[in-house]
């Protein structure tokens, strides 16, 4: 669950952590079948359109079986294949707690799931985009690596009021990143994994730019909450992403930045690399 301005505590019922129970139990048979008929409709349209990494780690994870997933059995699942593990969380979190899980190399979850007039939007994030949208990658281990890294920044960037360039690095890289695969283009991000109307969007519509990763072009660029993106960004692999984050001393960068203006997200630069549209 994505991070919100600081609050100054945890919600009655939540750990100092802000971690509270999934109380799983108590999930009714409409939910389930609400995460069903998500999962169902998913998976029906990634294969071809996914980066391949993550229907492996929706095998691995046992993300078939019917019903919202027991985060106690997920996590153990993950926790066996790259240390990590899914905790649940009330709602939005303050920044630095989310980092601090982050780094710590847990993901925070919401609990609840969108109801049928929700199918196709919602605006906070429910337990079908945390989880199946998130998980299966954290058992891909770069790309956990990544994560990792990421809180790690994200906990020092708050010494630098930079957290605003750093959403955005999260925001086209796990939540709407695109990742070459040979001649063609896959999507990996969570918002776009988890999201029937963008999985086909972001590969076969002609409109969005889908631009070479590039840190510095990342960080100065904003982004769109409320439809689909008018720009992506195309990593190389997994493997070049986390080398770029680790590598990058971010201090610097944020100064080097704060004398330029932002990038509005449908803007074309001299320097952009665009890729192609395989499916348009």
């Amino acid at each position: 669950m994505k991070s919100s301005e600081a609050q100054p505590s945890p919600p009655a019922g939540a750990a100092r952590d802000w971690t509270i129970p999934q109380r799983w139990a108590e999930y009714t048979p409409d939910q389930h079948a609400m995460w069903d008929r998500l999962y169902q409709r998913q998976v029906a349209q990634l294969p071809g359109r996914v980066a391949p990494v993550f229907l492996e780690g929706l095998e691995l994870l046992g993300m078939g079986k019917a019903g919202i997933p027991d985060f106690d059995d997920l996590s153990a699942r993950l926790h066996r294949a790259t240390g990590w593990s899914v905790v649940t969380v009330p709602g939005l979190v303050p920044d630095a707690v989310f980092f601090e899980h982050l780094a710590q190399r847990r993901f925070v979850a919401g609990r609840f799931i969108r109801t049928p007039a929700q199918l196709d939007y919602l605006q906070e994030p429910d337990i079908f985009h945390d989880v199946f949208g998130h998980v299966p990658l954290l058992a891909h281990p770069v790309f956990a690596d990544y994560m990792q890294a990421y809180g790690q920044g994200g906990l020092r960037s708050l010494e630098y009021q930079a957290i605003h360039k750093l959403a955005r690095l999260y925001w086209y890289t796990v939540e709407f990143g695109l990742i070459r695969a040979g001649a063609d283009l896959k999507i990996y991000g969570a918002g776009i994994v988890s999201s029937h109307g963008e999985t086909q969007y972001a590969l076969d519509d002609p409109t969005p730019l889908r631009l070479r990763f590039d840190l510095r072009r990342v960080l100065r660029t904003r982004y769109k909450i409320d439809s689909f993106q008018k720009n992506y960004f195309v990593i190389d692999s997994f493997d070049d992403l986390l080398r770029q984050t680790l590598d990058t001393d971010f201090a610097p960068l944020y100064a080097e930045l704060e004398g330029l203006e932002d990038i509005e997200p449908n803007v074309l630069l001299p320097t952009d690399v665009v890729s192609a549209c395989i499916r348009c």
